[in-house]
């Protein structure tokens, strides 16, 4: 049995959960405004970076990740946050098409617009959709970013949420009068809604209260989850985690695994093997470097450590990298 007399419990269960919060980030990476009248349909294609649509004017259909249609009306939001592939259309029965970046038309930095009529409805309402490409400050394998659902919809988290409706409203005004800025101004305001979704989308119970959700729930565990991802380059004992707790090594090994599902040292080399791969990947750090700010003695066996945990070698994640940012 744990000693729950020799610490203090923080006041609230849920507090691990939002200092991890704390430090989530979304960073835009481009941004465009459509305007569209008559029959279209686009298709995205899955992509590294989150994906985000705001509807306005005239309301649209999209075909989920899940495969199944629904209608998205003015002042509708959605959130794709791992970049599941995905199509928008004016409605269900129109072919899809690759979207047209070469007829997009630079607005300012990282925004662009594009505007097509096509049909016979061409002079009909108009369908306006701003979407945004965000880049997570977490990697992708990261726990929380693994929960989220393929897509989220503002709507459905609006309950409880009295910010959204808001910034919803902001949308729709800065689309409907396309003054001086508002590509700009809708930029951040998607920032910020992508925010408050993922952020009620947790608050609200991720959908389960099971697996790491509920272990970050708990006062003792979450602590110490919390630490962990606070400072992932620390060389973390299990002596120190389970200080910590305020427990014995055996008794805090023990709740941790049953919590998490893996155990102490199990989960805190992946922690630091993801935050690697987003060094790599996002900044370009060489592995060395990597292997050096984990505490690594050397570079052979930093790099079978990672393929160990990612199921790849860090020489062909960077290559990879490479590869991509020479062809992008």
């Amino acid at each position: 049995m744990l000693d729950r007399s020799s610490k203090s419990v923080p006041p609230s269960a849920d507090d691990a959960l939002t200092d991890m919060l704390r430090g989530l980030r979304l960073d835009g990476v481009e941004y465009g405004r459509c305007r569209m009248t008559g029959a279209w349909s686009f298709v995205y294609p899955a992509q590294a970076h989150a994906h985000f649509h705001f509807v306005a004017g005239k309301g649209c259909w999209l075909l989920g990740p899940d495969g199944a249609w629904s209608e998205l009306g003015a002042g509708d939001a959605v959130l794709v946050p791992r970049g599941a592939a995905y199509v928008l259309a004016s409605a269900p029965g129109v072919e899809p098409r690759p979207f047209p970046r070469c007829d997009c038309r630079p607005v300012c930095d990282t925004v662009f617009d594009y505007e097509a009529a096509d049909g016979d409805d061409a002079e009909g309402e108009t369908t306006v959709l701003f979407c945004g490409s965000m880049r997570f400050n977490l990697d992708a394998l990261h726990p929380l970013m693994r929960m989220m659902p393929d897509l989220m919809r503002a709507k459905e988290l609006m309950i409880s949420e009295p910010a959204i409706p808001h910034l919803l409203q902001a949308m729709i005004a800065e689309c409907a009068m396309s003054r001086v800025g508002a590509s700009g101004i809708l930029a951040r305001l998607a920032d910020v809604m992508a925010a408050q979704i993922i952020r009620s989308w947790v608050e609200h119970g991720c959908g389960e209260e099971a697996g790491w959700i509920a272990a970050m729930r708990d006062p003792e565990i979450g602590r110490v989850l919390a630490s962990i991802h606070a400072a992932p380059d620390r060389d973390w004992s299990v002596a120190e985690l389970a200080r910590l707790m305020g427990a014995s090594r055996s008794g805090f090994a023990a709740k941790f695994t049953a919590a998490v599902g893996e155990t102490p040292a199990r989960y805190v080399t992946q922690v630091r093997m993801h935050q690697a791969r987003q060094w790599m990947l996002r900044d370009r750090m060489r592995i060395a470097e990597a292997a050096q700010r984990l505490g690594y003695d050397s570079e052979a066996s930093f790099s079978r450590a990672f393929k160990r945990i990612i199921g790849s070698a860090p020489g062909r994640l960077r290559s990879g990298a490479s590869h991509a940012a020479a062809s992008g």
